[in-house]
Formats: structure tokens, sequence, C-alpha cells
């Protein structure tokens, strides 16, 4: 039989089925591989990752609540305590679910019938925020409700309609805070007060579930009734690691160590975005001001975080999650012994001698001590006395965020600029004789003669002073002549950077929160130039005039001045952090000469008897310089130095702001006279010299 040919189109079938069986292979495989993928994946996820997930659904879902931890301590270079923690029993509030304000109101109305509370304890912020939410409990239709009457006609309108925009209630509540007076507080009962302030407290964090104290340091007895009657106070609980700080030296540079927010404060308005930045909750006690401040961070600690759930009934259960850490403590370069008789002279002068015959106007005092070849501070204290009433205020931070004018003080950076730009010559004679500018008289307290550069600070030489000021502008000075300097401006800038270099001006980088940097005086005159170089114009802090007087103590080493001394690690003797001992700049080494000359004027000053008898005879050499100056018809005090003069461990400033009147009647200068002899005593008697 012939070969049947099959047909070419059954050919092309065959293939096309070859094709399609080979396409649904491969997506099947696809499928299968995919399939395989998934259960494998869901495999690691409900076996292997499924704690995780769960904690990250917990992390997303549930509540943290933090508790601060107990506060680190501060101590004096002794180990002293001057900042203590000590236990307190606080009442603690966590708000169940579903609370509603009659709630609130009911058991804040419980709590103050059975538990001893004294409106003294509440601050005058407490109370005047108490009264808003006392009027908060009248009805909305009320002209009074939330205090709506202390707003005008205007301010309630742009409130309502939204004028104020985002921050609306921030501008409202400054603005009832600024008009609640005495008046607004007495219209509420003791009682009222109570249950509006812990009415406050209880709801200030109810919606983020955060912890809040109640009632702070609570006795023994109200502890006990509580733990017993729980079930009468749903969310109420006894914080027994609760704590508060203490100052055992009262008032003994109580400005300088600063303060710490209450557990029922919370955050303070003024520092809550910083805090909040830095990553603290609103319940958070912090440093408000001073050291407590500057050094926060390292006294806070680790606060407890639990985890928050509610039960059946909508209490709070809590699950700690990370245990609470103390904070580090902190030991200052502060000798508290030298401290205390520090302020003891201060106090007792300026009580003593304020408003005084020829010294009416003196009503503050300041002395600040230091280790110049480190930059520790030793001491420092202020106090001010209101004239009219005697009341003396403890003001140590003053030091740091007070200005004076320093007067001759500060020669000792004109004879140093005077010999270092070449406007006199070491040993330079020129006569202190009244001299005569355009018709206008310049002279010192009294005519002294011949003099040279050591000398002009021995007896504080206002002429030989200016004489460097003019010879710095380019000029000559030429009785009866008019100066003729081309570059005012220039000439007091060239001036203003060797002050510069011993600190003068500046902030010293002093280790508190709020240090000033100084006053400049402004003015295109050439008479200003010799206003400057005697200390009449630029004013200056007494911590700023202590880091001049240690860069001459030094030989021309400047250390920034420290409080700190060291940070050792909680339950630990290990040292984590030291401060002191930062060299922030040093003197050319050819002036060398030039400021040794600054300093034999100096001991010259102590030496000669041109500061006081005590200060002359004691025991130990003692270099310095004084200063008045004239302000209107006052004269500020000032006097700078250190000793032992050859090998120096202590430097200090001493300013008395108008504590004379400013004529022939000066009194004697407050400070060379009545503190530093009486001061230096003491730190020799702790520190003997070698």
């Amino acid at each position: 039989m012939p070969h049947l040919r099959k047909p070419s189109h059954l050919h092309k079938i065959r293939g096309m089925d070859d094709e399609i069986s080979h396409r649904i292979l491969l997506l099947s495989s696809f499928i299968v591989v995919l399939f395989l993928v998934i259960f494998i994946r869901l495999i690691y996820i409900q076996v292997f990752s499924y704690n995780d997930y769960v904690q990250k659904k917990d992390d997303y879902t549930s509540i943290r609540q933090y508790v601060n931890a107990p506060r680190g301590q501060i101590y004096d270079c002794k180990g002293r305590v001057l900042a203590k923690t000590v236990v307190s029993h606080n009442i603690v509030y966590t708000s169940p679910n579903n609370m509603s304000s009659e709630d609130y109101k009911l058991y804040a109305k419980r709590l103050v019938e059975v538990f001893n509370i004294d409106t003294d304890d509440f601050s005058e912020t407490d109370k005047k925020e108490a009264y808003i939410t006392w009027k908060s409990f009248l009805s909305p239709s009320n002209s009074e409700y939330a205090a709506n009457h202390l707003l005008t006609k205007s301010e309630r309108n742009a409130y309502k309609s939204g004028l104020w925009g985002t921050n609306a209630e921030t501008r409202r509540h400054q603005i009832l805070m600024k008009r609640i007076g005495k008046k607004q507080l007495k219209e509420m009962s003791d009682k009222q007060l109570k249950i509006a302030v812990i009415y406050q407290r209880m709801t200030e964090n109810a919606s983020t579930g955060q912890e809040n104290v109640i009632l702070e340091d609570v006795s023994d007895d109200d502890v006990a009734y509580l733990v017993e009657h729980k079930s009468d106070f749903p969310g109420f609980d006894v914080d027994f690691g609760g704590w508060k700080r203490e100052y055992p030296y009262g008032e003994t540079l109580s400005d300088v160590l600063g303060t710490v927010s209450t557990s029922t404060q919370g955050l303070p308005s003024e520092n809550a975005n910083y805090y909040l930045q830095r990553g603290f909750q609103y319940n958070a006690t912090v440093g408000k001001s001073g050291l407590e401040y500057e050094y926060n961070d390292v006294l806070s600690g680790q606060a407890q975080v639990s985890k928050i759930t509610y039960d059946s009934n909508g209490l709070a259960k809590k699950t700690v999650v990370q245990s609470a850490v103390k904070g580090d403590d902190v030991y200052l370069s502060i000798d508290i012994d030298l401290q205390q008789k520090l302020d003891e002279t201060v106090k007792s002068v300026l009580q003593e001698k304020g408003g005084s015959t020829n010294r009416e106007n003196f009503s503050t005092l300041f002395m600040c001590m230091m280790d110049p070849n480190s930059g520790s501070v030793l001491a420092m204290s202020g106090y001010q006395k209101d004239l009219d009433s005697g009341k003396m205020t403890y003001f140590a931070s003053g030091c740091y965020a007070s200005l004076a004018n320093p007067g001759s003080s500060v020669k000792g950076a004109t004879v140093y600029m005077g010999l270092s730009e070449g406007a006199v010559k070491p040993g330079e004679i020129i006569v202190d004789q009244t001299m005569n500018i355009g018709g206008q008289e310049f002279s010192s307290y009294e005519d002294h003669g011949p003099v040279d550069d050591i000398q002009a600070l021995a007896v504080s030489s206002n002429v030989y002073m200016f004489n460097i000021a003019i010879r710095l502008g380019g000029d000559t000075y030429k009785e009866g002549e008019s100066l003729h300097i081309n570059d005012v401006t220039g000439t007091l800038n060239k001036m203003r950077s060797y002050y510069s270099m011993f600190g003068l001006g500046n902030k010293t980088g002093l280790d508190v929160p709020d240090e000033v940097s100084g006053y400049m005086g402004v003015g295109f005159e050439p008479g200003m130039l010799l206003n400057y170089a005697i200390g009449q114009m630029d004013m200056y802090t007494p911590v700023q005039l202590m880091e001049y007087v240690s860069t001459i103590a030094t030989g021309g080493k400047m250390y920034q001045p420290s409080l700190m001394k060291y940070i050792k690690e909680v339950n630990s003797d290990q040292v984590i952090q030291t401060g002191g001992g930062i060299l922030k700049s040093t003197l050319p080494e050819k002036n060398k000469t030039y400021l040794n000359r600054v300093q034999q004027g100096f001991r010259a000053v102590v030496s000669e008897g041109n500061a006081s008898d005590d200060l002359q005879n004691m025991d130990v050499a003692v270099a310095g310089k004084t200063g008045t100056a004239e302000v209107n018809e006052w004269t500020t005090a000032v006097f700078v130095g250190y000793a032992p003069y050859e090998n120096p461990t202590v430097s200090f400033a001493c300013v008395a702001p108008t504590s004379s009147v400013n004529s022939k009647s000066v009194s004697e200068n407050i400070c060379t006279y009545d503190v530093v002899p009486d001061v230096l005593k003491k730190y020799f008697e702790l520190y003997p010299a070698s």
C-alpha cells in the first residue's frame, strides 16, 4: 500500500498541545513554589516569630507608664552631701478606664475627706489652676464657666472663633493665670480648693495612662489607711519607692545648686519642650534651675517602665518591663567649710554696713574663689539687702549672672597691653599729675609724681593708663591740646581684644545655666578710650574678674572655671566624667616678661599697704589689685587677687557695687578691709601654704 502522509495541520496541532502542556507545567510549578514559600513563611511567622509579633502588637496597643528613678546626689569636694535624695511615700493614681468627670469629682472629694491635706503645700500655680478647674465644674452655659468671665468680650470671641489659632488654649491659660489673684482665690473654701487640686492632678494625664503623684510625702497613718481601704479608692496606690529632694545646708549655695520640680508638678512649663525632646515624660521630676538643671541628664537616672493593661473592672494592671536605675552622683569642687565661712562673712558685712552713712546705696555684695591652676571653683557667695526692710536675700548666682564696673582692678590688663604693643617700655617713668586735655582735667585720685609700670599698678595711677591708651591710638599727650586719634573704634577693638585674652567680656564657660557675657559700653569720642583703660566703661561678672586675675596668677594660663569635679557611676566608685583642668588659652611666651611686671605690680599693691593692713600683714604673701569705679554719685569697690604670691593656690574676686559715696568722703574698700582678709584666713586654715 502506498504510504499516507499526515496532513501538516495535524503536526501543528500536536506542537501546540506540547507547548500548552509545557506552559501549564511551568505555571503549576510556579504556583506550587509560591504556595510553598507562603506556607514556609506562615510557619516561620506562627512558630519562630510568634513572640516577636506579639511583642510588637503589645508595643502598638498597650500603654507604657514611666516612674521616676531616685535622683543622684550632689556632694562637695570632701564627700559631704549638698543635695540629698530621701525616701518619700507618695499617694499615686493611675486612671481606670471609662472614668467620667463625676467619677473623678467623687473620688477627689473622698480623698479630701479622708486624708490629711494641707493647703500650705499647694503652690500659687496649683491654686490658680485649681480655680480654673473649680469654675469648670459649672454648667457650660454659666458665664463664669472655666473662668471665662476673666476674659474680655473680644478675647472670648477670638478664642471661640479660632482667631488665636493652634495656640488658643495656651494663650487662654496664660491670660487667666495672670488675672487670677487673691480676690478670685478667696471665692473657694479650703475644701473646694483641695478638691479642685486633687481633681486636677487625677485628670492631668488620664488619657495617657501615666501614673500621677496626687499627694507627696504622706504620713504613715495615711499610708496604712489607703493600704487597708484600697477598694474604696480605685486607681490609687502607695509608691513606697518615692523620693524628695533635701538641701542639708539650707540657703548655702542654694541658687547655684538650683531646684527640682516636685512629683506633683512634673515637667516645669518653661522647660517642658526641652525635656520632652530629651525623652522625658510630662510626669517626670527634673531640674528646674542651677546645677540640678545643668546636670539633670546625669542625676535623673533611668525611669522605671511598666506595661499597663486593664482588667474586666477597668482597673490598671502594671507589669514592670524596665527597672529603675538611680541617677549618678555629682561631686563639686566646692569646699562647704570655706563656702559657709564665705557666706557668713558676706552676709554679716552687708547686713552691718549696707545702707549705713556714706554707704546709703550699698545693697549687694559678691565674692568667688577658685584654684587658678585648674579652674576648680572653691566657693562663691552673694547677698542682696532690701534697704527699706533690711531683708537679706541669698544671691550667689550673681557671681556669674550679675554685672559690675571693674574700675582699676583691670589695670593689669591695660599695663600688659601697653607693654605688649610698645606703647610703654618696662620700667618707663611717667609723671602722674593732672592732665589737661582740650581744657578738661583728667587725673588719678591724687597726684603720685613719677611712677613706672609696676608702681603705676601699686598706687593705681590713672594717668599712666591714660597715656597708654593715647599712645595706643597713635597720639601723644600734649598739655591743653585735644586728642587726635583717627581710628577710635579700631583702637577700642584692639583694647577689647587684649582684655578678652584674660577672659574679660566673654562667658567663662562655667558649668551653670544663665551665665551672662558682659556689657560693652558704646561711644565714639577719644575720651572713651581713657575710660576704658581704667575700667570705667565695660562691665563684667565677678567670675570673669576671677578668671582674669587667675590668668595673671598662673603666668598666662587661662583655665575654664568649673563647679563639677567628677561624676561617679551609681552604686560604684568608678569615675565616669571629670571636670576642671580645661586650659582655654595661654598668653604668648614672648610677652611673659610683661606679665611678670604686672605680677610685681599686683604684689606691690598689697605689700606697700595700698589694699589694707590686714592683707599686708598676712602670714601668706597676697597679690592683688583694687578697683573703685564711679557709678554716678556712687563708687563700686572691687578687689581681685591671688595667694601665695610665688606659688598661687587660690584666686578670688570680690565686688561691692555702689558701696560708697563718690566723693572725698569715699569709704574704705569693703572688699580689702572687711571681706577678703577674713575669708583668706579661713582658706589657709583649711589648706595651709607649704
